[in-house]
């Protein structure tokens, strides 16, 4: 079994979504403390999507470039309004790989926002 641990992107079933929910299988961003994704099966995620200039311009939104440790295959946005809890043990599909620190400190910063921190 894989440790899951914050800034991994693993690949989650967000199906059934409703609404304007971001639903489907995508990749996501752990952004949970590696204490909880230790000891309890729901970690919170934050999901991404495909790029493009106007969701680029969102405060909330951060853009991610595909690379090889983050096992993306284009540019993509980390929607961080669009955070939710998952329990991994029936929504985890794989692991991709993991973002850089830099690009963690950002998504801290536009969830900051959202949360109003």
């Amino acid at each position: 079994m894989t440790i899951l641990k914050r800034g991994m992107i693993v690949d989650i079933n967000l199906n059934p979504a409703k609404g304007s929910e971001t639903g489907k299988i995508r990749p996501c961003v752990i952004v949970t403390n590696n204490i909880y994704n230790r000891r309890v099966p729901v970690i919170q995620v934050t999901p991404l999507t495909a790029w493009n200039a106007k969701k680029g311009r969102i405060q909330t939104n951060v853009t991610i470039t595909a690379a090889e440790g983050n096992g993306l295959s284009k540019k993509s946005i980390a929607d961080c309004l669009q955070t939710r809890p998952v329990d991994h043990r029936m929504r985890l599909v794989k692991v991709r790989g993991v973002l850089t620190a830099v690009e963690m400190k950002r998504i801290d910063e536009a969830l900051k926002i959202v949360f109003a921190l």
